[in-house]
């Protein structure tokens, strides 16, 4: 849940009024939700980071507090957008934590603008609309406004975005952003120098081959015996799906992340 004490505010950042808010004190680190979500549901990962961390929680594009803008929803774009509001809270260099469609744009960030990004931790992601399962591209297609109803996600929505009445418009953009097919290239997850956590569940929307190749990619999965430990991580959450049911989600997993991703974003600089 969202801290009282929390700095709060709104970024003039590419046309869009961003909210974020600031939470703990130490090196930075930016907290990026999924679709649907807002600041709120990142709840006890939030909660964990910002113990040894200035944790910057941003509200994408059509997301909770932050307005939607006559363009569409893209990875890109928001990529930009988050770049956008390091300059004005004037972080240089920050690690990004991200989730879903957050781990897409903090994989993004890390392509785009890589000076950006120290660590990156990227859960339940993939590079290709093929890393997807198959199950999820055909949900996909069938996500109406009215599926919606009564449902948490349209509930807060409705509570604290500026335009309440832009829900269905949001579920639109969504569905466009998650049934157009996208490439992001082999080369260019290739090419990422920034320390990679790579995580999925093992019944999670990204299959598990799809993890194992970006992992690959970046440059792990060799014999560390012999070649030692990559700076680059691949988790595996067992008994985890990638949201429902309740309990059984890669975000109901936060002791979890956190006893490895707070190791991972603490690695000796050398290894780097």
């Amino acid at each position: 849940m969202a801290n009282a004490e929390a700095q709060t505010g709104y970024a003039p950042v590419n046309g869009l009024e961003m909210y974020y808010e600031v939470h703990g004190a130490g090196d930075p680190l930016v907290l990026l939700h999924g679709a649907y979500m807002t600041i709120g549901d990142t709840g006890p990962i939030l909660t964990g980071l910002a113990e040894g961390r200035r944790v910057i929680a941003a509200e994408m594009q059509g997301h909770g507090r932050t307005a939607d803008v006559d363009r569409p929803i893209t990875y890109g774009q928001m990529a930009d957008d988050v770049a956008a509001l390091l300059g004005h809270l004037r972080v240089d260099k920050a690690d990004v934590f991200g989730y879903s469609m957050g781990a897409g744009v903090g994989l993004q960030l890390a392509i785009r603008h890589p000076g950006l990004v120290r660590r990156l931790v990227a859960v339940s992601v993939s590079y290709t609309s093929d890393g997807m399962q198959p199950e999820l591209h055909e949900m996909a297609l069938s996500i109406t406004p009215e599926m919606f109803a009564g449902s948490p996600f349209e509930t807060i929505y409705k509570e604290i975005a500026p335009n309440p009445e832009d829900f269905p418009t949001l579920v639109e953009k969504l569905k466009r952003l998650d049934t157009t097919p996208y490439d992001w290239g082999a080369e260019n997850v290739r090419g990422i120098e920034t320390p990679t956590m790579v995580v999925v569940g093992d019944a999670d929307a990204v299959r598990i081959e799809h993890a194992v190749e970006m992992f690959r990619l970046l440059g792990g999965g060799a014999m560390g015996d012999l070649a030692g430990l990559s700076k680059h991580r691949l988790a595996v959450l067992p008994g985890t799906t990638h949201f429902v049911p309740p309990g059984s989600g890669v975000f109901d997993r936060a002791d979890w992340l956190l006893a490895m991703v707070l190791p991972f974003l603490d690695g000796p600089e050398a290894a780097e």
